[in-house]
């Protein structure tokens, strides 16, 4: 797993969860059956005893009613302006992965910019994304691997991709070395949740 720096805001998942879970006085069982989970795996994930995949992430956000990036940043206030230091940003580990979040979960604009961090071997997982709007994609280091519909453009440091999100479309790391990639999603309709589906790799908590 990619390492944080000591001045990075980690996200704390489990007490997040249970801020989120204990506002709508949503029991554990209750919700252990409204995401399809069992409730020891939930209460695991509240009391720090394993981290959850972002598929288990997007379960829950779904079985609250909330977005994903409540999990991310318990400001609900949305700003005109974002100015983040880089030691603010928020960071979610995920499968093989590390999520950044580029302030992009604070702004009233329909704009989503994110690092990813992948592991070799890291991939956006078994199933297509389609989301609406646009995606551009910047590989900073390493290799990364994008299928757009029947087309595999393979991007290395410096090189760029922009895309129709509502292509089918998925990622991979291929290299045998950590990958480092800049990713702007853009005019995605109001309510989609683009973000999330970008680190989906397996179902299990």
């Amino acid at each position: 797993m990619p390492s944080l720096s000591r001045e990075a805001v980690s996200i704390d998942v489990g007490i997040r969860l249970r801020q989120l879970r204990d506002a709508r006085k949503v029991s554990m069982r209750t919700l252990a059956h409204m995401s399809g989970l069992s409730a020891n795996a939930l209460s695991m994930i509240e009391r720090g005893k394993t981290s959850p995949s972002v598929s288990t992430l997007y379960r829950l956000a779904d079985a609250l009613g909330v977005p994903i990036t409540d999990f991310f940043s318990p400001e609900s206030t949305r700003k005109k302006v974002v100015f983040l230091k880089a030691d603010e940003r928020a960071r979610l580990p995920f499968l093989r992965g590390l999520w950044e979040g580029m302030g992009g979960e604070q702004f009233t604009g329909r704009m989503m910019p994110f690092m990813l961090t992948l592991e070799n071997g890291a991939n956006s997982g078994p199933n297509a994304v389609v989301h609406t709007g646009h995606e551009f994609v910047y590989c900073l280091r390493g290799q990364v691997e994008y299928q757009v519909e029947n087309e595999i453009y393979s991007l290395e440091a410096g090189d760029s991709l922009l895309f129709a999100a509502q292509l089918r479309h998925r990622w991979r790391n291929p290299g045998s070395t950590v990958a480092n990639v800049l990713i702007i999603i853009s005019d995605y309709a109001e309510g989609d949740q683009p973000m999330p589906l970008h680190m989906e790799a397996d179902t299990q908590p």
